[in-house]
């Protein structure tokens, strides 16, 4: 899941960009309205967490222009505004979810779930594929009820394929669910965590369509 973080405050944010990577996600950030802008033009984006006070324009203005470029992405509006107007305002605005500053990460991340089930097909907490179960918040991979230890970007990569079944993702397409803009990619890095999940839990559970992608398939 690929998050875009639109904070200005260097020292919060990189203390949020490390502890959501740590968590699990693919996160990006914008210190200003027009790196935002740019980022939401040209990465595929599941979520946005936004602050309110940038130094070049207005959060509310951002987040009504950003709904104009595509509004089905889920915005969290982060802040430190706590009046119950500006909490109207925001979500009259188009924001999805409102918490303010400071906070406790472990609810941000509670939210970030919340968002996130929303937006997607599935509504559970809980994905399965065959044999395998996902659990979303705990980020905790079971085969037959015994928990298999993945790493962050294999999870990444069953959590993308197993919100969209049935969906063919290209090994671009993954990438973009995996890293931010910046990261060095190598050309057989999705190949290589495909290669240890079938390990894992079964070379059936994900199908490769030769010269398309990858698709869910079924554990052994």
């Amino acid at each position: 899941m690929r998050l875009l973080l639109i904070e200005d405050d260097e020292s919060l944010a990189q203390g949020m960009v490390t502890a959501l990577r740590r968590a699990g996600y693919a996160v990006d950030h914008a210190a200003n309205g027009a790196n935002a802008r740019r980022f939401y033009e040209a990465g595929q984006l599941d979520l946005v967490i936004l602050d309110l006070g940038l130094p070049d324009i207005d959060g509310l203005s951002l987040l009504q222009a950003l709904r104009k470029i595509q509004a089905g992405i889920p915005v969290l509006i982060l802040t430190a505004r706590d009046g119950l107007s500006d909490k109207i305002a925001g979500l009259d605005a188009g924001a999805d979810d409102y918490l303010t500053k400071p906070f406790a990460f472990e609810e941000l991340l509670a939210r970030i779930r919340v968002l996130s089930r929303r937006s997607g097909p599935l509504p559970d907490s809980e994905l399965r594929i065959g044999n395998v179960s996902l659990n979303i918040a705990s980020h905790e991979v079971q085969l037959n009820g015994e928990v298999q230890k993945v790493s962050r970007r294999e999870f990444a990569i069953l959590r993308a394929l197993a919100d969209r079944p049935g969906q063919v993702f290209s090994r671009e397409q993954l990438e973009e669910k995996l890293y931010s803009w910046g990261d060095e990619v190598s050309s057989n890095t999705v190949d290589v965590h495909v290669h240890n999940l079938r390990k894992k839990l079964g070379h059936s559970v994900i199908k490769t369509i030769r010269g398309v992608g990858f698709i869910l398939g079924e554990s052994e």
